[in-house]
């Protein structure tokens, strides 16, 4: 199979053949033209090269890799830092300097590197994850004109006087570059995977890594398609005589396989540009992505086999994540069934519909299942057997996990707009109108319409493992947002706190009958903050659309040990049926025992962010942030102008503040 692309070697004068891993054999000693082995000379060391600096490039990954371990377990086996004084003595004790610094050098690099990047190219992507990807784009350009001696060599053409080949550097050059798409391939394909070994190592959540996914996978087009390029030049117009090379080259086997694993690369870059997920919609450009890559993989084999080393790694570590879904799945759903043997069951969650014509109706689930508890800020991949087997979407549980209990509660909301969440709205709205025909009694309580759900995780980080014991929280959602900060929130609700920290809850909806979305959370989260010193102020942008709206209450900041003002009821416009009272009721909840403030306008993030930064006493501050993308980067612009390195040093923690955001959501 090699002998078509062993170049210009006669392997019938050959007295020995000497091995090149990831090559060809070469003849020894070469029987050509001065010339030709001249260029064979070169050709063939700058393979050898190319494969010592795939090593070198595997070697830094897994160095830095190491190297961030080891900095995470000296991180979580030294004391935080923060001694909260006893009380009355209204200071705490001094930091040394190496605990100053660990606090003063990320502040400070999160000043430059928070804020998005150059939106119009890479989107809203920080410019730490833009700064990783200059670094590593860097060091594969580096590495791919390297050791290459450049130059040109004219040779006969044997049997042919007076025509002659152009053999130059372009040769050894488009071999590097790809080798270098070959030996990206695994890392590619670890960056993507949801069960990550690079989220156990460096403790990043995985969806950390989708952007440097997407633009390596770019990379690897830009190798492909120059060592594509590269090569056609020198077979179709270098080497002589023309048209002849040229034909005979096209058609052989690995070359067949090197256009198909070209086009396949081609459809999968262009399916997965946003213009191309919005054309074709994101689950068939997830599913698809899938079969293209790994028959991707199998063309590149059939194209090179003897870079398969870098090939297996990638198809061993794409089975492992997906044979780790698949047990996940099975002993999350190992129960008792009914008849009381074991087996694979489905959670039957509670259907609770809010409706909601102009920006998509919004769903609660409420089930409990037994299982042990997840980190809050945790979330689940959730699949509904009765809509689709083939598709499942991340949703974070609003409900706070109790370690040590039996049964887990399960409560999640979400926004059907189209796809799999519209199919649910419709099926949810089916239902309920079935049980309300069947017993008008019922009035539509939506704990009587259950659906079946099958799970997947948990996935992500916990928000809570790294919190310092006296930084102050600051929580700010948009719309559905709401789930991701709220179990922050009850879990700091149901500890005993610092007597300065400060916690805040900035929740921004379009209408007030939004928040029956997460009344008993909010219900419960009111009862416990009697006792803490808490903040909770929702802002309804649209409160003038509401029928029957009630004269909105300004906000007053609420001091220790108060929550908020009592409000009245909200409207009835957002239910999906009969009133809104009663529906709420069916959770234990009336909006009477909902005292939260109400503001009518669009918050000025700006000032909130300042001014609870301004108020807190002592420590540093924690901002977890949902909600649309727009937010989003405002708070990342905010927080990065707000961190002072140098204050921080001097022990004023106050300038210390950390953005925690899930921008999974869709708004």
């Amino acid at each position: 199979m090699l002998a078509a692309r062993a170049h210009i070697q006669n392997f019938s004068e050959a007295s020995a053949l000497e091995p090149h891993w990831g090559y060809a054999d070469r003849v020894v000693p070469c029987t050509n033209d001065a010339g030709s082995c001249a260029y064979l000379d070169v050709v063939y060391h700058s393979h050898d090269l190319g494969m010592l600096y795939s090593g070198i490039i595997w070697a830094t990954i897994g160095a830095v890799l190491l190297l961030w371990a080891i900095g995470r377990h000296a991180a979580s086996s030294q004391p935080s830092g923060v001694q909260l004084a006893a009380e009355g003595e209204g200071v705490s004790q001094k930091r040394s300097s190496f605990q100053r610094l660990r606090r003063a050098l990320p502040s400070h690099a999160r000043r430059y590197l928070l804020p998005d990047a150059a939106r119009p190219i890479f989107g809203r992507i920080t410019r730490t994850q833009v700064l990783t990807l200059v670094l590593l784009a860097g060091y594969l350009t580096i590495f791919s004109f390297v050791g290459i001696v450049y130059n040109t060599w004219i040779t006969p053409v044997k049997k042919m006087p007076g025509v002659y080949n152009t053999r130059t550097s372009l040769g050894p050059w488009s071999d590097r570059v790809g080798l270098l798409a070959y030996a990206l391939t695994p890392l590619s394909i670890m960056l993507s995977s949801r069960e990550s070994i690079l989220s156990l190592v460096t403790g990043l959540p995985y969806q950390s890594f989708n952007f440097l996914h997407r633009w390596l996978g770019y990379i690897i087009f830009v190798q492909s398609a120059l060592h594509t390029i590269g090569w056609c030049v020198i077979e179709l117009r270098l080497y002589q005589p023309q048209p002849t090379v040229g034909a005979e080259w096209i058609v052989q086997t690995y070359m067949i396989w090197g256009v198909v694993a070209m086009g396949l690369l081609t459809l999968l870059v262009l399916l997965s540009t946003p213009w191309g997920i919005r054309l074709t919609g994101y689950e068939f450009f997830r599913k698809a992505h899938y079969v293209l890559a790994m028959v991707y993989i199998g063309a590149c084999w059939g194209h090179w086999e003897q870079l398969k080393v870098f090939l297996l790694p990638g198809l061993i570590v794409w089975f492992i994540d997906r044979g780790v879904r698949f047990a996940r799945t099975a002993l999350l759903h190992y129960n008792f069934l009914p008849s009381g043997h074991m087996g694979f069951r489905a959670a039957s969650a509670n259907i609770a519909l809010f409706k909601d014509e102009v920006n998509g109706d919004v769903i609660r689930l409420d089930y409990d299942h037994p299982q042990d508890a997840w980190d809050v800020g945790q979330h689940f991949y959730l699949t509904f057997p009765d809509s689709s087997i083939w598709q499942s979407h991340p949703f974070t549980p609003i409900s706070s996990p109790v370690f040590g209990a039996d049964y887990q509660r399960h409560s999640y909301i979400f926004r059907a707009r189209k796809g799999e969440t519209r199919k649910i709205a419709e099926l949810s709205m089916k239902r309920i109108a079935r049980l309300k025909d069947r017993d008008e009694s019922h009035d539509g309580l939506m704990a009587d319409a259950r659906i079946p759900v099958v799970m997947t995780g948990p996935y992500g980080e916990s928000t809570m493992r790294h919190l310092a014991p006296d930084a102050n929280v600051l929580c700010i959602a948009g719309g559905t947002g709401i789930a991701y900060v709220l179990p922050v929130l009850l879990d700091l609700a149901s500890c005993s706190q610092a007597p300065d920290r400060h916690i805040s809850l900035v929740w921004v909806v379009r209408h007030r009958s939004d928040i029956d979305w997460v009344a008993p959370e909010l219900a419960i989260l009111k009862r416990k903050c009697r006792n803490l010193r808490t903040s909770i102020h929702i802002y309804v942008t649209r409160a003038s659309e509401d029928v029957n709206s009630v004269p909105t209450v300004v906000s007053e900041k609420a001091g220790a040990n108060a929550c908020a003002k009592e409000i009245g009821p909200t409207s009835n416009s957002g239910s999906s049926f009969g009133d809104t009272s009663s529906a709420l009721s069916v959770h234990g909840v009336l909006k009477s025992e909902l005292g939260m403030n109400h503001i009518q306008a669009r918050p000025n993030l700006d000032g909130v962010v300042e001014e609870f930064v301004a108020g807190t006493v002592r420590g540093g501050t924690d901002v977890f942030a949902s909600g649309p993308g727009g937010m989003i980067s405002d708070l990342r612009r905010i927080i990065a102008s707000i961190n002072k390195g140098g204050e921080v040093w001097k022990g004023n923690d106050r300038w210390d503040v950390r953005l925690t955001c899930d921008d999974r959501l869709e708004w």
